[in-house]
């Protein structure tokens, strides 16, 4: 027996066969302009002169096949298997000439046009291929990424044999790879561009397109990056910032140099921007400053950031949505793209663009995580990796296995936490992908300072960036500073420590927002030996206008303010950030820190007890401290 919907498919064709043969017209032109429009169809049926006028709809009306609507001017089909019973009881000469009868009315919609120009044209056309071109990447910018795909297959079909063929083949796996996540269809198209014009290998959007591939299989960053700079310094093209080759591939290379995290890698981007004319894009120059070596240039693009931000609120296009949300990251921006961030998750959920979605996943967890929304960070973090596994985006897992590390190590699974970050380091460190290893290094350290074991702390923060120096475009670093700083107080290295703080300070990180003010003031206060100006730096971290929005850091902050003046014997007075700090830590689920703060504040003469916390599971100061390290009080 047939299934139902093919059983349905029959009834209503054999239906749609008995109506007269003006009525079967007409329903082939409503299937095929697809809105309903009257006026579209009533135009469309002039320019077809073949006789026929809306009242030939009447039997099918009767008929009970459509619904006309003089209201609103539209028709609608009673059932979706009735639009398609008509298309299959047509014939192709049929299809075409109702296509062509459509595009020559719809001159005021060039995406629609274009693509019946495409559906009425059989042989090479530069001309409809380059209108198909031109509407895919209209399709494109509506967040329409496989419709904009298809399109652009539908031109590279015709167009005549040479390089425009190449070139829109690979622009179309460049949309494949980069924005819907079909990698295998994106290598198909990208292995048919080569062989239709086989000198096109420096062809940008193919360069681009490798690049993409290259990070999500087995080959290394290193690998991917001379591809794309070869593509970009040896190609006929001129650097025209309005060739959207040239800043796909561009904001490619931007994203093969942050996996890569090393200064040698930028140093291509930063030429290829000089020579940009008329105007460096301002997303491009934003990343080039908060995307590489945020420490030392982040701070400067905060007019750039500004302007980008304020573009976003009526945006629609998924493409500068996810670049301004990668600009605003290491400058503590993200609250501000969160709508735009959250508008790219729905429409992936949706069925939109696979790597839009991840994209928006990402920045949201990061933030969701520095902001303690760390629920919602885990939630949205298995989201992400579901989605990494189902369209092979091996090469960003990582952020989400990283969000989920952080999390497990900051609420006590300790071994949970390391497993992940080493499977990531290892992952990360074959394909000399140094900055996915330098988040997992954090994960590794925050997990290490919870459990106690500051020697494993300070062996993972350095692996970031050395003491006494802020590694050069290795972004993660600002991350990591007070990891970095307490391991090092902790483990007896105040010389170290010291040497972090001045380097923050020369850095000036203070200045790229409220979050690397606490951490610098509160990093300050860690490392100096004079109490009372550790208490008063500790003051000024918490006093950072708007510091309390980065919850667990300001937590931190609190917790070694109060542990400092009990040291000092203001036993009272330490009482307030201590309790303070332990409330945020319950809020979270951060328990090891909750265990401190507790701990701290019984020390201090405090009984306030944690539910479900024993005394005899309770550390002391004693058994907190690591072997060599100084006593905290």
């Amino acid at each position: 027996m047939l299934p139902l919907s093919r059983r349905l498919e029959t009834v209503f064709g054999s239906r749609i066969t008995s109506l007269p043969h003006p009525s079967q017209r007409l329903l082939l032109l409503a299937a095929l302009e697809g809105v309903g429009d009257l006026g579209v169809l009533q135009a469309a049926t002039r320019q077809a002169n073949d006789g026929y006028d809306l009242d030939d709809l009447t039997p099918a009306e009767r008929d009970q096949l459509v619904h006309i609507d003089e209201g609103a001017r539209r028709l609608t089909f009673r059932h979706p298997l009735i639009r398609s019973a008509v298309v299959e009881n047509s014939t192709s000469g049929e299809r075409r000439a109702v296509h062509a009868a459509l595009a020559h009315v719809l001159v005021d919609q060039p995406e629609r046009q274009a693509w019946h120009l495409g559906e009425a044209t059989l042989e090479p056309d530069e001309n409809v291929a380059a209108l198909l071109e031109h509407a895919a990447r209209i399709t494109l910018r509506r967040g329409d990424a496989a419709g904009s795909m298809r399109t652009l297959i539908r031109s590279a079909d015709l167009t005549p044999p040479g390089p425009d063929r190449s070139r829109r083949l690979a622009e179309a796996a460049y949309v494949g790879a980069e924005s819907t996540g079909a990698l295998p269809s994106a290598q198909k198209l990208l292995d048919d561009a080569r062989h239709t014009a086989p000198g096109s290998r420096s062809c940008l959007h193919s360069a681009a397109t490798t690049a993409v591939l290259i990070l999500n299989g087995d080959s290394d960053v290193d690998t991917a990056h001379r591809l794309l700079v070869d593509a970009i310094e040896t190609g006929t093209h001129a650097y025209d910032a309005d060739d959207k080759a040239l800043v796909d591939a561009l904001h490619a290379l931007a994203l093969v140099c942050f996996f890569g995290a090393r200064r040698d890698l930028w140093q291509p981007y930063y030429r290829a921007l000089e020579k940009l004319t008329p105007e460096v894009p301002v997303v491009l120059s934003a990343l080039g400053k908060t995307f590489s070596d945020p420490a030392r240039t982040g701070a400067a693009a905060t007019k750039e950031l500004d302007h980008l931000v304020a573009e976003l609120a009526e945006m629609t296009d998924p493409v500068p949505m996810q670049r301004t949300g990668s600009a605003a990251l290491y400058v503590d921006r993200l609250g501000d793209v969160r709508e735009a961030q959250w508008r790219m998750v729905r429409m992936g959920r949706d069925g939109g663009p696979a790597r839009r979605h991840m994209a928006g996943l990402i920045h949201l967890c990061l933030d969701d995580y520095l902001t303690g929304m760390w629920d919602e960070a885990a939630q949205l973090a298995d989201e992400g990796v579901q989605l990494c596994e189902a369209h092979g985006y091996t090469a960003f897992a990582w952020y989400f296995l990283y969000v989920q590390a952080l999390l497990a190590g900051a609420r006590g699974d300790a071994d949970r936490a390391d497993a992940t970050a080493e499977g990531v380091i290892h992952w990360a460190t074959r394909r000399r992908a140094f900055c996915a290893a330098h988040y997992a290094h954090h994960a590794a350290a925050v997990a290490a300072l919870g459990r106690g074991d500051f020697a494993d702390a300070y062996e993972h923060a350095g692996a970031i960036s050395p003491a006494g120096t802020l590694a050069s475009h290795a972004p993660h670093a600002l991350w990591a500073t007070m990891d970095l700083v307490e391991a090092a107080i902790r483990t007896d290295r105040r010389t170290e420590a010291a040497a972090h703080v001045r380097a923050m300070r020369e850095a000036g990180v203070a200045r790229i927002s409220s979050h690397h003010a606490l951490l610098m003031e509160a990093c300050a206060a860690l490392a100096t030996t004079d109490d009372d100006e550790a208490l008063a730096l500790f003051t000024k971290a918490l006093a950072v206008a708007g510091a309390e929005r980065w919850m667990f850091d300001f937590a931190r902050v609190q917790l070694a303010y109060g542990e400092r003046l009990r040291r000092v014997r203001a036993t009272t007075e330490s009482r307030g950030p201590l309790s303070a700090a332990l409330s945020t830590f319950e809020h979270l689920g951060a328990r090891p820190w909750a265990e401190r703060a507790e701990t701290e504040l019984r020390a201090a003469g405090s009984g306030r007890r944690r539910p479900g916390v024993s005394k005899a599971h309770t550390l002391t100061p004693r058994n907190w401290r690591q072997p060599g390290s100084p006593p905290p009080a």
